[in-house]
Parts: C-alpha cells; sequence; structure tokens
C-alpha cells in the first residue's frame, strides 16, 4: 500500500490502523484490508508497545504492509523502529521537517507523510516530503488521527487532481456508512480507517471492518 502502486485491478487500498491485538489484525486480513497500523504514540487511546506484541505481528503474513505510526519522532527512534523485521513502513503524523524525511529517504526507510487538513490554506505551498506517499487527515488540536471527524472531501479531490504522481491516502472520519462516497469523490490510492470501525478506542468491530473493506472496493475506478 505504500509502494507507491495501484491495488489488482486499480482498486483502492485499504489500511485499518490503531490495531491493538492480534484477533483484530487477524480479522482485518480476512477481510482482505492491504495493510494494518500500529500506533506507537504513548499520548493515543490507541498505543501498543511494539516490543510486547512483537511475536504475533511478526507471524502475520508477510504480504501484508504492517505500518508504524508515529509523531515527531526523534532520528534514532525513527531508524530503530524501521529496522524492526515485522515493521514495512513509518507513518509520520507529526510536524516532521522536509529535511528530516528527506534524511529517511536517503536511508532506504520506506515512508508515508500524513498532513493535517483544516480548510482550502491547509494544501497550498505543500512541501516535498521526499515521499510518494501523502495521507490527508482531520486537523483537531492535539490529536493526530483517530479523531473521527471528516474534512472537506473537495480540498483532498483538488489535491489528488493536481498531484497526479503522488500516492494519496484518504484518511478522517471514513466509516461504512460514508467510504463510498468518499472514494468517488475524491478518488484516492488508500483509505485509512481507525475510529470508524471501532467498539471503542484500539478494539474494533469486526462487522465493520469487514463491511467497510466491501464497501470501498464496490466503487468503479
Amino acid at each position: 500500500m505504500f509502494d507507491g502502486k495501484a491495488g489488482p485491478g486499480g482498486r483502492v487500498r485499504v489500511k485499518i490502523c490503531g490495531i491493538t491485538n492480534e484477533a483484530d489484525a487477524l480479522a482485518a486480513i480476512k477481510a482482505d484490508a492491504d495493510a494494518l497500523g500500529f500506533n506507537l504514540v504513548r499520548q493515543s487511546k490507541r498505543y501498543i508497545d511494539i516490543q510486547a506484541a512483537a511475536g504475533w505481528i511478526d507471524k502475520l503474513p508477510k504480504e501484508i504492509c504492517k505500518v508504524a505510526v508515529l509523531v515527531n519522532p526523534s532520528w534514532d527512534e525513527a531508524f530503530r523502529i524501521s529496522q524492526l523485521s515485522f515493521i514495512d513502513a513509518l507513518q509520520l503524523h507529526g510536524n516532521e521537517s522536509p529535511e528530516f524525511c528527506r534524511r529517511l529517504a536517503e536511508a532506504g526507510i520506506r515512508f508515508a507523510k500524513a498532513l493535517p487538513v483544516e480548510d482550502s490554506k491547509s494544501l497550498l505551498d505543500v512541501p516535498g516530503f521526499s515521499t510518494d506517499t501523502i495521507i490527508l487527515d482531520s486537523a483537531s488540536g492535539r490529536e493526530f488521527g483517530g479523531t473521527g471527524k471528516v474534512f472537506q472531501w473537495n480540498l483532498a479531490r483538488q489535491f489528488v487532481e493536481t498531484r497526479p504522481n503522488l500516492n494519496v491516502i484518504l484518511a478522517g472520519g471514513l466509516n461504512p456508512e460514508n467510504i463510498a462516497e468518499a472514494v468517488r469523490d475524491v478518488r484516492p490510492a488508500g483509505v485509512d480507517v481507525s475510529s470508524g470501525v471501532e467498539i471503542s478506542p484500539g478494539r474494533k468491530d469486526h462487522r465493520l471492518i469487514k463491511a467497510i473493506v466491501q464497501a470501498a472496493r464496490c466503487v468503479e475506478r
């Protein structure tokens, strides 16, 4: 999902984020999700101790992209996490600078950069972050993703249309009821879902995971 390529048949890719346990991970895989996100931010309601969970994460299918979500990590932290055998990519959700991102790219580390979207000015003069995978998410104060809030999709559509070289992933308030509309309106390469498939923060509803993957894939592209 973070390789800049479309899914089979050009289908939209689906990432289920905020995975905290093996049962939810397996349910997402069974539902045919493309990627799983693990939140390593201690202040998050979906935080997971990646070392404690290493045993079961390492046993997950190799073809599933496993993403570590970080917010303003130090270089040492980002590099250390990227070298874990069961982590395929990083997802940067903070105020990481273009210089920091360029250093990651030069080190051959696969990563995506999230951009918070609040209004039409949010996506003006976006600097280069040395990655072709950009995540557009709702801006919400001190929270970094998982807010359950939707932003104006027309802003995302404009971003997608004006930057055809980017692999744009849509996030922010997506759920089984609005995912098809979001995919039709924005035409993203992928979608990133967390709170929209939860019973409570960090605990997924397996029926909702299945429903959202099916709804996202039913849209003709």
